[in-house]
This record gives C-alpha cells, structure tokens and sequence, in this order.
C-alpha cells in the first residue's frame, strides 16, 4: 500500500475504475500519511475531510452502480490556499483577509468535481502569494521535505511540499512569475504553466477582483508528467461567457517518435546565468535527445531579442502585480523607484532583492 503514496494519478485512477481500490480507502490512506507527516512540514493547512469522506462515499457507492464521473473519478487531491472553496477561507495569506470564506468555487475548483475528483484540504502560501518560499503570518511556515531546514519554494510552495511527501494524488496551483515552476523546482515535482486563458482564473483572486489578471495563470502539479496530462484534459476550456467563443479541439501530434522531432536548443544568455550543477544536467539531457536520433539545433532562436523579451516581461508582470496593491503601498512602492539610478542595480542587487517580493513576483 506505500507504494500507493508515490504512484502517480494516472496509476491509481486506473486501479478505482478496475475496483482494485475503494474511494474511501485511497482518501483515508493519503489523510493518515498527512496526519503522521504533515505537522512537521505545515504544507496543508485548510481541511474538509468529513466533505471528502461524503464525496469518496458516493463515488464508490456509483462505481457500484457502473457509473463513473470522469478521468479524475475518486482521487483525493489538495489545491492552493488561494482558490475559492466553498465554505472554507480564502485569504493568500494576507491576515486582513482570515475571516474571508468562499461563498462559491473557483472555476477550476468546479472542472476538478466534475471530474470526479476528491478535494480535502487547502495549502499553504507566502503573503499575497508574491514570494519564492512558503510563510505567512496566518498559518506559518512550510518546509521542504526533502530537507525541512529549507523551502519547498513558493508560491505554490505547500501545494510541491504536499505531492513531494506523498501526501496527495494530485495538486493545483497558480503562477504569473514561476510560482508553479520555482517550488516543482525546489521540491522535485512537476508543474505546469498552460498558456493564459487555457484554464479559468475566475475565483483565484484577492476579495473584490472579479477580473483576470494578464499572463496569472493557474495550472496542474503533480509527482508525474503524465499526470500533468490527465489534470490538464480535464481543467482546460472556456468559461461562461467564452463558451459560445471556443473549445478546446487539438489535432493529433505530427509525430510520435523523439527522433522525428527537431529540437532548438538555447543553453546560456547573459541575463540568466546558469550554475554548473544545473548547466552540467542540462547537457545530460541535451546529449541524452541527440542520441535518440533527434535533429538538435543550437542555434535556432526565436525573432526577438532577450534582452527586450525581458524588458516586456517586467513591463506586464509589474503592471499585473501592482493592480492588487493597496494605494498606500503602491505610493511606497513609487517612492522606492524614484531612488533607483543606473549606479543602483536594478536586478539582482540587494535593492532588488528587497523591493521584488513586496511588488509581487511569484503569484
């Protein structure tokens, strides 16, 4: 049954369906292994457990009756603290926002139920989800746990913490700057960052904003790149007021074999610096395609420059993360920016490293 801890969504939803396993028994078998882990890593910190041990019921009650409610029927799975759950808060870790409960789901909370998926529980994020760790002043710290001297990363940091320690099948988590990316980094899990307005992001917003936000996304985690497949099959599509718009309906891949593909490599630009340990896998895996037969380019680029890829990105991310700001911050925020020259660094400097997480880079 240990093995069950790690084996991917895909694994074990086909063992539901094939009745290898009840409903009941895998979601009780994922809370026992968070109430013997889970004090020590403090990555899941809102339940519904009485709901989901309703929800298993019913699930196995239909697979009896030969029903099933879809490819997610009967996984127990956790989400980010900062998407609305009906009936439990909501407060991206913001304590002006602790007494906030949901009165509705957020779409891709709704996508997960109707794919039968099992939600029990919320994790943690950093303040206002615009960190590369996991603290706030609501819930606490959460620790890698890998090592629980160090972060599983952030902003999704609880969500990476929660599948790193088998303590869910599957996770959701949201990211506008890497906060899906950075903690599936820092914790060995998988993360990914559809393309915006590929999955909803209605209810994932602070109280009151009922917009999305340009280039926030939300998207699946999960222990395997498989699952990421499953989880994004059944959370694409348009929302309410898209549906008459568009759907999803992708053609069949051009091809199936590695060594059929071309593949453009970009290995090292002078913004972004790459340590050997990371640089030296990197090759590995460069090496590990060409032998596969695939055709490599390595200098193959796209038609814009880095440096201005760059400066556009800031551009947006800054504008997206300042619209949630409260007026007195933004006018602190302005008052640090007018001291900025071309003798202080604007990147990477100790100025930089103190002002970037208050701007809200993660998300």
């Amino acid at each position: 049954m240990n093995d069950r801890a790690f084996a991917s969504a895909t694994e074990l939803s086909e063992e539901i369906r094939d009745r290898r396993i009840g409903c009941v028994e895998l979601l009780d078998f994922y809370l026992a292994r968070a109430e013997r882990y889970n004090p020590a890593l403090n990555a899941i910190v809102v339940w519904q457990v009485d709901q989901a041990r309703d929800r298993a019921r019913a699930a196995d009650a239909a697979l009896v009756r030969g029903e099933c409610w879809g490819p997610l029927h009967g996984i127990p799975m956790t989400v980010k603290e900062s998407f609305n759950v009906a009936g439990l808060p909501t407060t991206f870790g913001n304590p002006l926002w602790k007494d906030n409960i949901a009165a509705g789901n957020a779409f891709l909370i709704d996508r997960l139920l109707q794919a039968g998926a099992i939600v029990y529980g919320k994790t943690n994020v950093p303040y206002m989800l615009a960190d590369a760790q996991s603290y706030n002043e609501i819930y606490g710290t959460t620790n890698n746990p890998w090592d629980p001297a160090r972060s599983p990363g952030g902003s999704s940091g609880g969500e990476a913490a929660t599948l790193a320690a088998g303590l869910s099948a599957l996770g959701a988590g949201s990211d506008i700057a890497g906060s899906l990316r950075n903690p599936a980094h820092y914790s060995g899990v998988y993360g990914h960052k559809p393309t915006w307005g590929l999955i909803s992001t209605r209810g994932h917003a602070p109280p009151g904003i009922v917009t999305p936000t340009d280039i926030s996304v939300v998207g699946p985690m999960a222990r395997r790149a498989e699952d990421l497949d499953l989880a994004l099959r059944a959370l694409a599509g348009p929302d309410v007021l898209q549906r008459a718009a568009w759907r999803v309906e992708l053609p069949p891949p051009r091809h199936r074999l590695l060594s059929e593909f071309r593949v453009a490599v970009w290995a090292s630009s002078a913004l972004c610096r790459i340590d050997s340990s990371v640089s030296e896998l990197f090759d590995r895996a460069i090496q590990a395609v060409a032998r596969a037969g695939a055709t490599v380019d390595a200098a193959a680029r796209p038609g814009i420059d880095d440096e201005e890829h760059h400066r556009l990105f800031m551009l947006l991310l800054r504008a997206a993360t300042a619209s949630r700001m409260r007026d007195e911050d933004f006018a602190r925020q302005q008052e640090i920016a007018a001291t900025i020259t071309d003798e202080r660094p604007r990147c990477g400097g100790a100025r930089c490293h103190s002002v970037a997480p208050r701007l809200g880079q993660c998300q």
